[in-house]
């Protein structure tokens, strides 16, 4: 078992995760009936997008000798309705400049590689951009 997710109550859950215990919870967001103090379910498979290719870019900068470490992505979701679902996903990413172009092509490649990214359904357009210049 990966996790364990149990509903508390006022469109809230408490994720854990079994190997280390660590917990998080999930609210509805404000325009699904939610009170919005917590991320959303959906919130969660649009930053773990980034989290997942941050991770990527991690292990072949470290295979690269490269230190990526403050290197950030800022996640913008979209949403559709009827059915109501992620309709787009836009990841921001800001990296070190002083990469040269050989390794910023083989992290972004590598991001764009990532699990998460592959599991997400087609139909989610995804918009993501790498900036250079931290």
């Amino acid at each position: 078992m990966t996790s364990k997710v149990t509903y508390t109550g006022n469109l809230r859950t408490t994720c854990e995760h079994i190997r280390s215990g660590d917990t998080f919870i999930t609210d509805a967001p404000v325009d699904n009936n939610g009170l919005g103090q917590a991320f959303s379910p959906t919130d969660t498979v649009a930053t773990g997008l980034a989290s997942c290719m941050l991770t990527m870019m991690g292990i072949k900068a470290r295979d690269l000798e490269i230190d990526l470490i403050d290197t950030e992505a800022e996640v913008t979701k979209h949403m559709a309705s009827d059915p109501r679902r992620i309709c787009k996903i836009e990841v921001k990413m800001t990296l070190p400049s002083g990469v040269n172009d050989k390794h910023r092509k083989i992290l972004e490649h590598t991001a764009r590689t990532c699990p998460v990214l592959y599991s997400l359904h087609p139909d989610i357009e995804k918009v993501i951009s790498f900036q250079w210049i931290r």
